[in-house]
């Protein structure tokens, strides 16, 4: 777990300082303070540390680097990078800042102290941090406590995390928030009209599966689909080697869903949540679907397959087709859906698509606010031919390789037409290189952000 120090523990004063502020710090403190840290070559840098002693041999308080503002204009949670440099102790912020500031430092200090450890044993994380005051310690635990989540079930491979295992996950989830939970496998899926899940899934060893958890009994209506193949070799049409050595990360959205759902069951916001999760693994065998297929989703449309790799589009149509009939107030379809995605953004940022300018806009401010990158993308209407292959209603990859984002997350809009509120992430899910407060391996994208945001566009 995630946790701040208790705040009456002993803790020694942290002074964060930039290159700027070190002199005219040093200026005000004591010739063996001023001459320790010239000796040590403390510049004020990221990631710099430097312990100042006191007379019996401890820990009179430290320093640590803020970084220069072109470094803190290109990065974030860069206290999070002294954090494994300081000795060993609990520590607590001695110099002030604004508010969103304390937030993002005490917020990537948790972060930090993340590892995944399901098979290996880490080092532990020594340099404790007491929450900051003004600073509300619950909320941002909560927040930590859905990250770790979220990372914990991407970076776990598809040997442990098949759709067997994301069920469990999910069962534990609602188990913890006193949340009902509901799945569909296997040939029920048929008999309960979720087609294209189970033609997904049937060539897996592991059965298809909805999952269906709900949560909270008043508020606004706000229902979460995440996207949840747990392995994907391309079906049919097989990935080559180099583009399957991620493929246990094809169920980030199912895994950045849940981190969310944790978020806001954790923290009691006054809203009714449902989180919808189609889990299956596109896997081959002589039952596998096929190129040149048609298949009628949920809502009686007809796909043409021209791709069994495009698969995530056709379970998350019938996941929102089913959230559709009762139009929520809201609902978010997550997924690691489009190497397209990838190409326009990059892995840093979480392209969103939405109709809805108000959703946007304070989806922007959130996530500038907390440091969560994402970028809006068009629902481009002129494009809807596109996916339109005239032998079916729908096309579920369209050829050409022409705005692949685009199409994917048009395609997913005919499955939510009722919703007047509807907002697609085709996230990445991976974090590709280690930086300050995010290990290399699964992270969210976008949901501390959304997270943020919800209370505005929900009016909580």
């Amino acid at each position: 777990m995630l946790r701040f120090s208790d705040p009456s523990d002993a803790a020694t004063p942290l002074h964060i300082i930039d290159p700027d502020a070190v002199e005219p710090w040093l200026g005000d403190q004591a010739a063996d303070v001023k001459s320790w840290v010239q000796a040590v070559g403390f510049k004020g840098q990221v990631g710099q540390t430097c312990a100042i002693p006191d007379r019996s041999g401890g820990i009179a308080f430290a320093l640590a680097g803020a970084g220069a503002r072109s470094a803190q204009a290109r990065g974030r949670f860069l206290l999070a990078s002294a954090a494994a440099s300081l000795p060993k102790g609990t520590y607590r912020i001695a110099t002030s800042h604004e508010p969103e500031t304390l937030q993002e430092h005490a917020l990537g200090w948790l972060l930090s102290q993340y590892s995944f450890e399901r098979y290996r044993a880490a080092p532990p994380h020594e340099a404790r941090l007491i929450c900051p005051d003004g600073v509300d310690a619950a909320r941002l635990e909560a927040i930590a406590g859905g990250e770790a989540l979220t990372r914990n079930l991407i970076n776990t491979p598809a040997n442990d995390m098949g759709p067997e295992a994301l069920e469990q996950a999910a069962r534990e989830l609602a188990g913890q928030h006193g949340a009902q939970i509901t799945v569909t496998e296997g040939v029920a899926l048929l008999e309960n009209n979720f087609p294209m899940i189970h033609t997904v899934g049937r060539a897996s060893a592991q059965a298809p599966r909805l999952i269906d958890m709900s949560w909270g009994a008043e508020g606004p209506t706000l229902v979460l689909v995440g996207k949840g193949v747990c392995f994907d070799t391309g079906g049919l049409n097989i990935k080559p080697g180099s583009s399957m050595g991620l493929m246990k990360k094809d169920m980030g959205g199912s895994a950045a869903v849940l981190g969310l759902a944790h978020m806001i069951m954790a923290t009691g916001l006054k809203l009714r949540l449902r989180v919808l999760i189609p889990a299956v693994e596109n896997a081959i065998d002589g039952s596998a679907y096929r190129p040149q297929d048609i298949l009628t989703s949920r809502k009686g449309l007809t796909v043409e397959i021209n791709n069994t790799d495009a698969e995530g589009r056709l379970v998350l149509a019938d996941a929102l087709a089913l959230a559709d009939e009762t139009p929520p107030d809201l609902m978010i379809c997550m997924a690691t859906l489009t190497g397209a995605a990838r190409v326009a953004v990059g892995p840093d940022l979480a392209p969103f698509f939405t109709d809805d300018a108000g959703f946007a806009d304070a989806l922007a401010r959130s996530a500038d606010r907390v440091r969560d990158p994402v970028w809006r993308m068009p629902f481009h209407d002129p494009y809807e031919a596109m996916i339109e292959p005239g032998i079916a209603d729908l096309d579920n990859a369209p050829k050409g390789g022409f705005a692949g984002a685009i199409t994917a997350a048009l395609f997913l809009r005919r499955f939510a037409e009722n919703t007047p509120r509807f907002a697609h992430f085709d996230i990445y899910g991976w974090q590709p290189a280690a930086a300050p407060a995010r290990p290399k391996g699964g992270v969210g994208q976008a949901t501390r952000a959304l997270f943020d945001a919800l209370p505005a566009m929900l009016d909580l």
